[in-house]
C-alpha cells in the first residue's frame, strides 16, 4: 500500500460500504454488527513512530465520551519504533517490512504465502488482476494527461481557469495546479 495521503477518507468509505452491505432494507440499525477496518501500511501514516493508530469515535469536547457506533478503524505501521504492540503483532509487522522474526504466526504466514506462490490457479488470478490494475493505471494516466493538455490549450487561448474547470468538469484547484 502506498501513502496516497487519502487513507483516512478511504477508511471512512470502506466503513460505509460495509455498513450498507450488512444492513438489509427495513432492518433496525441495532442489528448492525461492529466493524473493523484495518490498513497494514509499510509507512507511518501519522509520523509519530507508533505501530498502531486506533480510531473509534470520541467526543471532541469530552474524550471520555465515546459514540459507541461500533465502527473502529485501525492503521498498522510496519515502520513503527515504539514499544506499543504485542510481540506477535510486532513480528508480523516486521515481516510486512521485510524483516524475518522467528514467530509461530509468521512461520504459518510464510508457509501460506509459499503455498499460494506454488498454486498455479492463484498465480494466474494474481497476474490477471495485476495486469488489469496496470491497464487501469495507464488509462487513468492517459485521461489525466488529456485533461491537462486540454486545460493548457484552453488557457493558451485566454480562457479563464473558472471556465476551464467548468468545461472539463474538474475542480478549479486542479485546473490551477495544472496551470502553475
Amino acid at each position: 500500500m502506498a501513502d496516497t495521503k487519502e487513507l483516512p477518507k478511504r477508511s471512512r468509505y470502506y466503513s460505509a460500504m460495509i455498513d450498507m452491505q450488512l444492513l438489509d432494507k427495513s432492518v433496525a440499525y441495532r442489528h448492525l454488527n461492529d466493524t473493523y477496518i484495518i490498513f497494514i501500511c509499510p509507512f507511518d501514516l501519522y509520523g509519530l513512530g507508533r505501530h498502531i493508530y486506533t480510531f473509534d469515535g470520541r467526543c471532541r469536547e469530552d474524550p471520555a465520551i465515546k459514540i459507541n457506533d461500533g465502527a473502529t478503524r485501525i492503521f498498522l505501521n510496519a515502520k513503527g519504533t515504539m514499544d506499543d504492540v504485542s510481540a506477535g503483532l510486532r513480528a508480523f509487522l516486521d515481516y510486512v517490512a521485510g524483516q524475518w522474526r522467528d514467530d509461530p504466526f509468521v512461520r504459518e504466514l510464510e508457509n501460506a504465502v509459499s503455498e499460494a506462490k506454488e498454486d498455479r490457479r492463484w498465480r494466474h488470478e494474481f497476474m490477471t488482476l495485476f495486469m488489469r490494475d496496470l491497464e487501469n493505471m495507464e488509462k487513468g494516466m492517459e485521461q489525466g494527461m488529456g485533461l491537462a493538455k486540454e486545460a493548457l490549450r484552453l488557457s493558451g487561448q485566454g480562457v479563464p481557469p473558472e471556465k476551464i474547470a467548468e468545461k472539463l468538469d474538474i475542480p478549479l484547484e486542479k485546473v490551477k495546479w495544472i496551470l502553475e
